[in-house]
């Protein structure tokens, strides 16, 4: 239950890896012999299954080791090329850690960053976005679908943003890419980064895409033999490289499917854990969202010890990039969560696999603890006393 962290590997996408691992293991980049024209053509047939999904042409995807460099990449690599004329980058401050931080060190470097607050249902206000733009902004990156709630950012408008002041417009797609329909020129998409272990497909491989026409130059971040058109030196792990292509087609012909019993699997969960326990809140908002992420908030249970309590289920309070800090989300603390909210928060995840016996287990734990908990703690016993929590000063010994 805990698929935004990672997915399990589609069997389909394993079958179409395992040759590439045994029989055939030239060198994509090796142009003298068989074995190396055989790798290449896989990997360029991977290549425009990856473009395919998304709309592109597929020699503007650039293979990468995931979504954190493919960020990484885009980010630091647009900034830097155009730092001459441009010095501004745009963002959100409930973005995935690693475009935070890939912001925060161009920081260091004299770009300034705008991190624009996000709605109390965690989606940005095009009005302010359009007062961040300064004449030198050269970058806009905003994701998709959020990873520790799930909302759904207004791609397609901020595309227009952007598009209609020259500026770059970057979406970190991992959590949304083979979940839900993405076009790159319907939604006027400059780069996209790609992961495939969120797709059931490998862990290691992602893709970075960087459109032709308008031409979106980079500074590469990796020197090196010039390979994925000078961009990301190094030789692309041809089995790796299959398992993206292979995840891409599948989830392009499962898409439709999946997203129906997805969202049926999450209305049940969120239906029959709300019927059954008061004072839970939905994180986000609830029309703009992939039905797949489900965040709660179970007041007066401390989130931790929820997740003690379903050991047996796998679950997080956050993201996985994040989760050995005991500070509470800063993408809901973003979104204007009380602290105490923050830190009883449980995301739930629902993906290709998740069965309907396994949510009505979690549902049931869930129920059972969370009421467990809640009559071991003092202060659901105030509030059931008719105490305002909010008027009461702790005095601290």
């Amino acid at each position: 239950m805990d698929v935004q962290a990672t997915t399990p590997l589609d069997p389909r996408v394993l079958d179409s890896m395992l040759p590439y691992l045994t029989a055939y293991y030239g060198n994509p980049h090796s142009r003298t012999h068989a074995y190396g024209w055989e790798s290449e053509a896989a990997m360029e047939n991977a290549r425009r299954q990856v473009a395919d999904l998304i709309g592109a042409d597929s020699r503007e995807i650039i293979f990468t080791s995931g979504a954190t460099e493919s960020n990484n990449m885009a980010i630091k690599g647009v900034a830097r090329f155009y730092k001459s004329r441009k010095k501004h980058i745009i963002t959100t401050q409930t973005e995935h850690k690693c475009v935070l931080d890939s912001c925060r060190s161009l920081e260091t470097e004299g770009f300034r960053v705008t991190y624009l607050p996000v709605k109390k249902n965690g989606l940005i206000d095009l009005k302010e976005l359009e007062a961040a733009f300064q004449p030198d902004t050269s970058l806009v990156s905003v994701m998709t679908v959020n990873n520790e709630i799930g909302v759904k950012q207004p791609i397609c408008d901020i595309g227009e943003i952007c598009r209609a002041r020259k500026v770059f417009f970057h979406t970190d797609a991992a959590q949304a890419i083979g979940k839900i329909p993405m076009d790159v020129n319907n939604m006027k998409i400059d780069l996209m980064s790609i992961s495939g272990h969120k797709i059931y497909g490998p862990k290691g491989v992602g893709a970075l895409y960087v459109r032709r026409r308008p031409r979106v130059r980079l500074e590469p971040l990796q020197s090196g033999g010039g390979q994925e058109r000078g961009l990301r030196s190094g030789t692309v792990p041809t089995p790796l490289a299959v398992g993206l292509g292979a995840a891409c087609e599948v989830a392009q012909q499962e898409m439709e499917y999946d997203h129906k019993r997805i969202l049926q699997l999450a209305e049940r969960l969120v239906t029959k854990i709300m019927s059954e326990v008061p004072d839970v809140v939905m994180n986000g908002d609830r029309e703009h969202r992939y039905p797949g992420c489900i965040n709660l908030s179970f007041a007066y249970v401390e989130g931790e010890s929820l997740l003690m309590a379903l050991k047996d289920v796998a679950l997080s309070s956050g993201s996985a990039c994040t989760s050995a800090s005991l500070e509470p989300s800063y993408v809901l603390r973003a979104i204007g969560t009380d602290e105490d909210l923050a830190h009883s928060s449980i995301r739930f995840g629902i993906g290709r696999f998740t069965t309907e016996e396994e949510v009505d287990y979690t549902v049931q734990k869930c129920i059972q603890h969370v009421k467990r908990l809640r009559e071991m703690s003092p202060l659901w016993e105030m509030v059931q006393d008719g105490i305002d929590l909010k008027s009461i000063k702790w005095t601290q010994h």
